[in-house]
């Protein structure tokens, strides 16, 4: 595998193996998180995606000597997203590494939604992230401009939703495009999630949706960070050819791929072992063995 793929692929992966299509047991998805642990895969963020409503039924099942990064994604109204932000943050075997949350959830209009936010994860220490979804996926710049108006409070970015188990969840490759191009003009970074099951863009047999790949929007956001128009990163997203992906991954330098991943920050897969074998059967990298649970 070539560095500048390797720098791409490097700490690409968030366990979200508690959400849909997978939706694990949590006991089972804290075991195959131990065991992902202990394999030390490079893909892996070796970040535990957990609803801030089931902090309290993640903490009774740690041992006292393991520690559990979280990405905490905030389902919870604001008073109760405080309560379980202050009850992880007091749990020495939680560490609250991101907090991802849907701005529609906490009012009307982006300002006064994202001020409420902010004031609801406040007790969570300033340099950890917060990553916002924007009340309407097709309109992202209403809110990045409320996030660059709000610079230096603590480090924010917006969250890019994929797909999900209705066809409608799925966002087309012209509001991907143009949500990608926005956070590469305005220095956004963002997070991925939902959907992105395979590499590829693809058609799934099963349910007839149309899935973007990790890979296409991987290199979706390469094409915007050289400069391309949101018609070529459209373009990239909707490459459906395993090799042509394969070739472009191959092609990139270190430093693009760094320039890419401060913008694309990781992406939740329910899968933790399917990431990781499709980048070995296109790309080279080690192969792992199917999820532990």
């Amino acid at each position: 595998m070539s560095t500048g793929t390797a720098a791409l692929l490097r700490a690409l992966v968030d366990d979200a193996g508690l959400f849909p299509p997978t939706a694990l047991p949590m006991e089972r998805a804290v075991a195959r998180h131990r065991a992902d642990l202990a394999a030390g895969e490079t893909m892996h963020t070796h970040r535990f995606l957990v609803p801030a409503s089931r902090v309290d039924e993640l903490a009774g099942l740690l041992r006292d000597d393991e520690v559990f990064t979280l990405g905490l994604i905030a389902d919870l109204d604001a008073e109760d997203l405080t309560g379980a932000c202050r009850r992880a943050l007091a749990d020495p075997r939680l560490r609250i590494a991101l907090v991802e949350a849907p701005l529609a959830a906490y009012g009307e209009g982006e300002a006064a939604a994202l001020d409420a936010l902010l004031a609801a994860v406040d007790v969570v220490p300033a340099e950890v992230p917060l990553y916002v979804e924007p009340s309407a996926q097709a309109r992202p710049h209403p809110l990045l401009a409320e996030l660059a108006a709000r610079s230096g409070v603590r480090p924010l970015g917006a969250k890019l939703r994929c797909g999900g188990v209705r066809a409608e969840l799925f966002p087309d490759t012209t509001q991907v495009a143009a949500f990608l191009h926005a956070c590469v003009r305005t220095g956004t970074p963002f997070k991925a999630t939902a959907g992105l099951h395979e590499a590829v863009r693809h058609t799934s047999p099963e349910t007839g949706f149309t899935h973007h790949g990790y890979l296409n929007l991987l290199l979706a956001t390469a094409t915007a960070v050289s400069g391309g128009d949101q018609a070529a990163v459209r373009r990239t997203l909707e490459i459906r050819d395993p090799a042509q992906l394969a070739r472009a991954a191959a092609a990139t330098g270190a430093e693009e791929a760094a320039a890419v991943r401060r913008v694309l920050v990781s992406y939740g897969s329910c899968s933790t072992a399917a990431p990781l074998h499709q980048a070995r059967l296109l790309l080279g990298a080690p192969d792992t063995p199917k999820d532990p649970a």
